[in-house]
């Protein structure tokens, strides 16, 4: 597969016979393929969501929303969704699958934030996008919080436990600081991850580095993103 980081937790996967493209609200898109076109917005956050990518519609397009974002009659004029586009969208809570086109399946997991994170079954090849799936610990939070936030994500990435992932998409947020290496590590473990690309990270890519000199047994899988246009053939 061909993989061009587009920004933050924005990437364009190019599969032999269909393209997905994950939460691009920023970065430049590169001249997409004649192929069957698969969007991803794991969640409402302006930082994952942005209406612009109505404009990829045709129909040879299936957009996959996550829940949250609203499809009203209100909206779907604000972001000039036709009656035929709209049929290709679809809004999906976590614990859902779908199947935009033959021999691609979606199933959804709940998150620990808002929408859904995303496995994609493809061409023999899964691929996993997080969206706000995460080990939100944060420094100075009430303890309660933060141990619910444990019990939950633990709880919503269960069903990846012993999977086979080829790609996973995965947040190393430096705001948490080291807390931040919480959520990947734990993927990491439960999984049978082959690559992981680092997202959600605020253009601070050096973060991936101090992840790897904490957690060496993970360089081998890790591949780090240094800027917006990066790509990636795995």
């Amino acid at each position: 597969m061909q993989v061009t980081f587009l920004a933050h937790s924005g990437f364009l996967v190019e599969l032999e016979g269909v393209c997905l493209l994950f939460d691009w609200w920023k970065g430049d898109l590169p001249p997409l393929p004649d192929k069957p076109l698969a969007v991803f917005a794991s969640h409402h956050h302006p930082d994952h969501f942005d209406p612009k990518i109505f404009a990829l519609d045709g129909e040879n397009t299936r957009f996959l929303l996550g829940k949250g974002i609203r499809l009203t009659e209100r909206n779907r004029d604000r972001w000039g969704l036709g009656e035929a586009s709209a049929a290709r969208c679809r809004v999906l809570a976590g614990n859902e699958a779908a199947e935009p086109f033959p021999g691609v399946t979606v199933e959804t997991l709940p998150t620990t934030d808002e929408g859904v994170a995303f496995l994609v079954t493809a061409e023999g090849q899964t691929i996993f996008h997080a969206g706000d799936l995460n080990w939100w610990h944060w420094e100075g939070e009430d303890p309660a919080w933060n141990r619910n936030m444990e019990v939950d994500f633990q709880r919503y990435a269960e069903p990846l436990r012993g999977r086979q992932i080829d790609l996973a998409m995965l947040p190393l947020d430096p705001r948490l600081g080291v807390d931040g290496y919480r959520g990947p590590k734990y993927f990491l473990e439960l999984a049978e991850i082959r690559h992981f690309l680092p997202m959600h990270q605020w253009d601070d890519y050096g973060f991936t580095d101090a992840f790897l000199t904490h957690y060496p047994q993970f360089r081998d899988q890790t591949i780090p993103v240094r800027c917006q246009g990066q790509t990636f053939s795995l």
